[in-house]
């Protein structure tokens, strides 16, 4: 089964990363040349390499967050995605969460940006994005999806199911370097980071993949193990998403495991 990433921009529809990724069936020829004993080489035994294919959706305008909402779940009925991966905050801060400005999965992580009580953020030019993405999510569960509410089989009986993703720390979990801000990062050093991560995960792309996708990516693979019902193949860090005078209140983020590294973070200890 597929699941879509989407690595989430609001000024224009090309900042926007839409990355579908699959398991596709190992082959003989692929496992003949995997180095053995590899992380690489023992997923693609497993599972077959991850099939990534990028979706453009380059157009003139800014994003509408209900337009958006819109042409991603058009998407995921028509390709029979039922999990989607979306890099930005899906809710506002607890009230009694015991944190002045942020909420529990990002001060977990150690997030650039935090998300306070409604309408308020840190630093303050995060606002737009942050109710931004708060509308996307709320588009989506309008048309039928849910935030990703409970560690305990998170995706079952076919439910759609909505996950905050956030790459940079996907990167660290992974035992890789965060890609550079995407004003840092040059066509080089997307390259390296590609090739980094397919050290790490048996990867194909049908194309090379930009700042917005390759963040997609990487944000995106945990939505594989959900999918699967692999426990061992995500880290669900946060408290669940609940509503709390009139607003949605914190929210999982969820990130992906290495290959054979047992499913906890010891860099946030």
């Amino acid at each position: 089964m597929a699941i879509l990433s989407v690595d989430l921009a609001y000024r224009r529809w090309r900042d926007l990363g839409l990355v579908i990724l699959e398991h596709s069936r190992p082959s003989a020829t692929a496992n003949a040349q995997a180095v053995p004993g590899t992380p690489v080489a023992e997923a693609e035994a497993a599972s077959g390499p991850i099939r990534c294919e990028i979706i453009s959706m380059d157009e003139p305008g800014t994003v509408d967050a209900n337009i958006l909402a819109g042409r991603i779940n058009h998407l995921c009925g028509i390709r029979g995605i039922r999990i989607i991966m979306l890099d930005g905050p899906q809710a506002w801060k607890s009230v009694n969460n015991g944190l002045e400005h942020a909420r529990v999965s990002e001060r977990r992580l150690n997030t650039a940006a935090k998300t306070g009580l409604p309408g308020m953020v840190k630093p303050v030019t995060y606002r737009a994005f942050a109710e931004f993405c708060v509308d996307v999510y709320d588009g989506l569960c309008r048309r039928g999806w849910r935030r990703l509410e409970t560690h305990v089989q998170p995706c079952s009986q076919g439910e759609r199911v909505l996950v905050e993703s956030y790459p940079h720390a996907a990167w660290r979990s992974l035992g890789l370097k965060p890609l550079p801000s995407k004003a840092r990062a040059g066509a080089s050093e997307i390259e390296e980071a590609l090739a980094a991560l397919r050290t790490v995960v048996p990867i194909t792309v049908n194309g090379q993949p930009n700042h917005d996708q390759l963040q997609a990516i990487v944000g995106g693979l945990p939505g594989l193990a959900l999918e699967e019902n692999d426990a061992d193949g995500a880290q669900i860090v946060g408290f669940p998403p609940r509503r709390e005078e009139g607003h949605w209140r914190e929210g999982f983020i969820v990130l992906p495991v290495a290959p054979n590294r047992a499913p906890r973070l010891k860099w946030l200890s």
